[in-house]
């Protein structure tokens, strides 16, 4: 091995600032147009040596289906099999993203398995059969290999950096509902429209982008037809200050853009008190950054500076929740 274990790394959400569907796939996938971005909202994996032979995993914090159903165990097997090498690992899981919440938490988990292992045993497959591994697991996972603000095409794996990505604080809402991502798809009325993408990126750069045009999501009107509550937090986000507020991924979790964190404080404080779910602030995750309670690009009065600074902070709002391995701040 070359890395001493244990070994721990924090899993990153994600939140889809838009969803097209641009059309349907013969093997059943839809074809994306996404952006997404990482979100300092994370999970914790730990590994252990363990006997030949044995890949465990023991699973805290939510409720989860059994470990040999879980992706992080599937993305150890893929691991081990690709790599040729003998299994010999426990894998401690501390889940803390809320679970089929459109927040991606198994498929962060599951590349972060995949890279961390790549890692501990000196780097035997190269990152072209990483992302191989990963799409196999699930359509987001390839994302989360290199989780960095994206334009998502194909079923979400053809992956393009997007530099610069404005400065947001996040409030997102987590109500106490599921929805089946196979189902918001089954439901979903495809009228095929000219997504102007192109445009939309090239605005990101202007001071007076209107982030109105960036939020969409398509498969926001079908969840919300069945769960009206969703349409009530975007309601609520709007009202408390936000920029503009949208669900992510099939939902149900929505979430809130905001300029300045008091307002967002304030927001989320508001959010509690509805009781319409789970309450969290973020901001974008950053690998490097991720386990410092550093704020750069926060001014004293915790304002975003413009649109190109990057900021690192992250907190939460509930206080049984640490985000990206950090106590909350009170």
């Amino acid at each position: 091995m070359a890395q001493c274990l244990p070994y721990i790394c924090h899993c990153p959400a994600k939140i889809n600032v838009r969803l097209k569907v641009v059309g349907k796939r013969e093997d059943g996938y839809h074809d994306l147009e996404s952006i997404m971005v990482p979100v300092g909202l994370c999970d914790r994996l730990e590994f252990y040596q363990a006997s030949k032979g044995r890949t465990t995993l023991k699973c805290t914090g939510r409720l989860l289906p059994p470990p040999e159903e879980n992706l992080v165990y599937a993305a150890a097997r893929e691991f081990f099999s690709a790599s040729g090498i003998e299994p010999g690992i426990e894998i401690r899981l501390q889940k803390k993203i809320p679970v089929a919440a459109g927040l991606g938490g198994g498929s962060s988990n599951a590349a972060f398995t995949l890279t961390a292992l790549n890692e501990i045993f000196d780097h035997p497959l190269p990152f072209k059969t990483l992302k191989g591994l990963a799409r196999r697991l699930g359509a987001d996972v390839p994302f989360f290999l290199r989780p960095t603000p994206s334009l998502a095409r194909g079923i979400g794996d053809v992956l393009t950096p997007i530099e610069n990505w404005p400065s947001f604080w996040y409030v997102i809402v987590v109500p106490p509902i599921q929805v089946s991502t196979s189902w918001a798809y089954s439901q979903l009325k495809l009228e095929l429209t000219k997504s102007p993408i192109s445009d939309i990126l090239k605005g990101l750069r202007k001071e007076d982008f209107q982030v109105s045009l960036l939020l969409e999501n398509d498969l926001e009107s079908v969840t919300v037809q069945r769960h009206p509550e969703i349409e009530e937090i975007k309601r609520h986000l709007i009202e408390t200050g936000a920029e503009g507020a949208l669900m992510s991924g099939s939902g149900p979790s929505v979430f809130g853009l905001f300029l300045d964190r008091d307002m967002a404080r304030k927001a989320a404080d508001a959010l509690k008190r509805t009781q319409k779910g789970e309450v969290f602030i973020v901001t974008q995750w950053e690998a490097e950054r991720s386990n410092k309670k550093s704020a750069a690009g926060v001014s004293s009065s915790g304002k975003t500076r413009a649109f190109g600074a990057r900021i690192r902070r992250f907190e939460s709002s509930h206080p049984s929740h640490f985000l990206c391995g950090n106590e909350p701040e009170s």
